[in-house]
């Protein structure tokens, strides 16, 4: 599946691409691969640190979630764990976030359950 970052990759908009101003909305969005893949207790674990995340002031909006039972098609990844999306109002909001003490602690607790987490970042095409 295209690129395979070690920790994270983030994708956002750059010169030549969608211009990001730091009014506009932004949508954020992680999938994490667990170290023991398939691992329950693991997976509940990492839901719970990532539903912690909605008491940070600046996420407007926050969906976990896990791989929908869908077909098997070559474009569809159902490899990863657990998902997370979330709004916040702006980029500054996200970097606020970024640095936010629950976002840390959510770090320090939950990422020895993770091998790899791939990351977009999303504004509304002009």
């Amino acid at each position: 599946m295209g690129i395979k970052p070690s920790h994270e990759h983030r994708i956002i908009a750059t010169a030549g691409a969608f211009s990001m101003t730091t009014t506009r909305p932004l949508t954020h969005q992680a999938l994490f691969w667990l170290k023991n893949s398939g691992d329950a207790e693991d997976r509940a674990k990492l839901i719970a640190g990532v539903r912690s995340l909605s008491a940070i002031p600046q996420v407007k909006s926050l969906h976990v979630g896990v791989p929908a039972s869908t077909e098997a098609r070559d474009v569809v990844d159902h490899s990863w764990a657990v998902s997370e999306t979330m709004t916040f109002d702006s980029v500054d909001d996200q970097t606020i976030y970024q640095t936010h003490p629950i976002h840390q602690k959510f770090i320090e607790e939950c990422s020895c359950l993770w091998s790899e987490v791939r990351v977009i970042d999303i504004v509304d095409a002009p």
